[in-house]
């Protein structure tokens, strides 16, 4: 569930961390900090994914188990 999701994460925080060292690298210390605050969103938004994956299993699972027991 949600690969374009998961793409689009890994893009995010791939993007941070090339701002995160170009910064580091110039010492521009707001693009240092740009780029980690996108590797936290983006972290984030996986943890979320990973929760609705979860939620998605779960309830798959009942529903499976429903179906068996119907017959």
């Amino acid at each position: 569930m949600g690969t374009d999701d998961r793409i689009g994460n890994a893009a995010e925080d791939f993007m941070g961390k090339a701002k995160e060292t170009f910064g580091d690298a110039t010492d521009n210390e707001q693009l240092e900090a740009e780029g980690k605050m996108d590797q936290a969103k983006a972290g984030v938004k996986d943890k979320f994914e990973d929760a609705k994956d979860a939620v998605a299993e779960k309830f798959n699972d009942m529903t499976d188990d429903d179906d068996d027991n119907a017959m």
